[in-house]
């Protein structure tokens, strides 16, 4: 995954709630093989509906953060839905609460969700129709040019994973060592077990 620090760039204006999985990727997209293209269905029901809708405004295009409403991802766990997100361009969302699943699920694709009371985040929506807003991970802080300084919580893991860049994936193979040494171990004490043999002195003494 790409490391999340501090982002800055424009922020779309959403604000709508309880938008459930479906509405962020309907059913009908789930036969995709792959997550490239998600991104063109995302919110199809709103973007066909309505031809001036706010996602394909071209003030909006390109947007690396997306301002939702309350329980924003609720109804089903499909993991497509932050696929679609991220294939849209968006590397963070803010709003007043989000669906657990769904926040599981960005989190695991690298996506940051960020958590403020609804005055904060109708402060960000207006600042969003004319100016950028910053999100600094690190500091846990998102701003706006007008000195406007919100802090949010996050969990210190989901923190650090983001941080690093680390997936599942990445978090395994940072313990590469540790596991050779383990495996080292195992192969010399129960050598039946198979894999000992051929294992040069070093590779034993690891």
């Amino acid at each position: 995954m790409t490391p999340f620090d501090t982002l800055t760039g424009t922020a779309v204006p959403f604000g709508l709630e309880n938008v459930d999985t479906d509405i962020i990727i309907p059913a009908k997209y789930l036969k995709a093989v792959t997550r490239t293209g998600l991104g063109r269905g995302a919110f199809d029901s709103i973007r066909s509906a309505d031809p001036d809708n706010i996602f394909d405004r071209p003030r909006y295009a390109g947007a690396p953060i997306l301002i939702a409403g309350d329980n924003f991802g609720c109804g089903s766990s499909r993991e497509h839905a932050p696929w679609a997100l991220t294939d849209m361009g968006f590397r963070a969302v803010i709003a007043p609460s989000f669906a657990d699943i769904f926040a599981g699920n960005s989190f695991k694709n690298g996506m940051l969700l960020v958590e403020l009371p609804q005055e904060q985040v109708d402060r960000l929506m207006a600042v969003a129709e004319t100016d950028d807003i910053t999100i600094d991970l690190e500091n846990q802080v998102v701003t706006t040019p007008f000195q406007d300084r919100f802090a949010f919580d996050i969990d210190p893991f989901r923190k650090h994973c983001l941080l690093n860049g680390l997936d599942e994936i990445g978090l395994t193979e940072a313990l590469t060592p540790a596991i050779d040494r383990y495996e080292g171990r195992i192969a010399d004490s129960f050598p039946w077990l198979g894999g000992a043999a051929g294992r040069t002195d070093t590779e034993r003494a690891r």
